[in-house]
């Protein structure tokens, strides 16, 4: 009798140990003490004096949250997934996730969150993902994600984004995919300064004036960096300045005004560059793609594009950009703009004649304005074919 009492209380004794030593947040579901869903319950905060040391998943979707302060889950040290989306978030304080070592999945989507701020998203360590979609984010602050390490996906597609700062990126290290949503309207100089170690960058339908100088300067170690279906304005002398250590540059089926250089050297340390399918409404000059022949290790490839065929093609085609077999492979594989008997058809078919018309004819590049288009009435009124019996002319003041 006496060991069987002996073993009653010591069963008692455990399953009183056992008992949670909080009570469930009224406005929340326990399913245990790892695991809390507070959806729905018009929570205005942080729960914190509630919740137990241990929770490892937190839900607090469709509440009243306004914004999260610096430390806003502080002793949560064990959470691993915590998802805030559809709250009334606005602003995200410093170091709000400060603490959090062993999260591994954030998402705050469908909120009216407006900007991400100074060291917003600072510090965080190896997440699987940060997902910000669906939400109302115009500007990326300086330094939003300083100290942030070792994410596999960062997500902002749906937002209103039309700004990102100087040094947005700075310390952020090691991220497989950096998704930009659509509508960007300014990239600034230094926009990804101290990003480092990406797999994916991609930039896409953009509404830009220009690519303007030092855009990538600081942006190193990127496997694919694409910037695609965008509206690019003029690309910038100096725009690739300071990019480095790129497995592929991409830029695929974006409108270009003009590009006033896009110089490429051994020093940017590009192992493949795409210039494919985009629409160049000016004709490149002579020395516009510097270096690419030799800077690309792995090559490069510029077909599909449509251009101008006036005689600044032929004469920048005359300077051997790409190397000297390849005007071929240029004019079989890109295709004109203008005049309007050619669009659509291959640069081959203009009138070998008219080609040497223009090579014969010594005019100087004509004025640019600011936004990169001549500023007088220059070479495209009459490129046809040979058939008609017209050539092309030069037509500048």
């Amino acid at each position: 009798m006496n060991g069987t009492r002996a073993l009653m209380t010591l069963i008692l004794m455990i399953t009183a140990n056992s008992v949670p030593s909080w009570t469930c947040p009224s406005d929340c579901i326990c399913l245990s003490h790892t695991q809390i869903l507070c959806n729905s319950g018009h929570l205005t905060f942080v729960p914190l004096r509630d919740l137990p040391k241990a929770v490892e998943h937190l839900s607090m979707t469709k509440n009243n949250l306004t914004y999260l302060p610096t430390d806003a889950f502080t002793g949560l040290r064990h959470l691993r997934k915590l998802t805030l989306d559809t709250n009334c978030i606005r602003r995200v304080d410093r170091f709000a996730f400060r603490g959090l070592s062993r999260l591994r999945e954030l998402s705050i989507q469908h909120t009216p969150l407006e900007s991400l701020e100074k060291f917003s998203f600072a510090g965080l360590q190896n997440v699987t993902a940060i997902l910000l979609g669906y939400n109302q984010i115009s500007v990326i602050h300086e330094f939003a994600f300083a100290g942030t390490a070792n994410i596999r996906l960062i997500l902002l597609n749906n937002n209103p984004l039309h700004t990102v700062s100087a040094n947005a990126f700075s310390g952020l290290t090691n991220v497989e995919h950096l998704i930009l949503p659509s509508g960007i309207q300014q990239l600034q100089p230094d926009a990804f300064n101290g990003l480092d170690s990406v797999g994916l960058l991609k930039l896409s339908f953009m509404d830009l004036k220009s690519l303007k100088p030092h855009t990538f300067r600081g942006l190193s170690h990127v496997h694919v960096l694409s910037i695609q279906d965008s509206d690019l304005g003029v690309i910038r002398a100096d725009a690739f300045t300071g990019l480095a250590h790129v497995g592929s540059l991409n830029l695929l089926n974006n409108k270009i005004d003009a590009v006033q250089s896009l110089t490429v050297t051994r020093e940017n340390r590009i192992r493949h560059f795409r210039f494919n399918g985009n629409h160049v409404l000016d004709s490149p000059r002579r020395g516009t793609f510097s270096g690419l022949a030799s800077a690309a290790s792995d090559g490069f490839t510029v077909v599909g594009n449509h251009f101008p065929c006036d005689c600044h093609l032929f004469r920048f085609l005359d300077g051997h950009p790409f190397g000297n077999a390849s005007r071929d492979l240029f004019t079989g594989k890109n295709y004109c703009i203008s005049p309007l008997e050619l669009n659509g058809q291959l640069v081959a078919v203009v009138n070998p004649a008219v080609v040497d018309k223009c090579l014969q004819t010594s005019v100087a590049a004509p004025p640019r304005t600011q936004a990169g288009v001549t500023t007088t009435a220059v070479l495209v009124a009459a490129v046809v074919l040979a058939s008609t019996g017209s050539f092309l002319h030069d037509l500048a003041v």
